[in-house]
Order: C-alpha cells, then structure tokens, then sequence
C-alpha cells in the first residue's frame, strides 16, 4: 500500500488517536477509548485503508501535476 495521507491530516489523525486513548485513563474512563488506536496507527504509518478502498489521497507529494497518484 502507497501512503495516501498528508501532513495535516496524519497529525491531526495523531492528536485525535491520543486524544481518545487519555479518555481510557482520565475523564469517563471509558473503554471506548481503545477505539483511538485506530486513527493513532493510520496517522503514524500515513497509510489509511478506507482512503486506498475509496480512492482518497491527500498527500500531495504522492500526486502528479494532473491530480493522480504517482505511479511507483
């Protein structure tokens, strides 16, 4: 798999994903917390899988002039 996520949305996808886990420890202490794995691991590998199945890409390095992904 390519990396289909740029700058902004990895770190945002970061702060999300810690966001949610402190919830576990701190606040509602809540289990539904765990679920910021998700967004953390997406963020920190920059390859989201439910971008590459909707054909989503916003890193912009891995684009060509006309707007496609780049091949290799």
């Amino acid at each position: 798999m390519k990396i289909n996520e740029g700058g902004i949305d990895r770190a945002l996808r970061i702060i999300v994903g810690i966001v949610l886990i402190a919830l576990v420890f701190v606040g509602p202490k809540t289990p539904w917390g765990w679920i910021g794995l998700i967004p953390l691991i997406t963020g920190l590998v920059g390859i989201c899988p439910l971008y590459a199945i909707l054909g989503i890409n916003t890193c912009k390095s891995c684009k060509d002039d006309s707007g496609q992904q780049a091949a290799g």
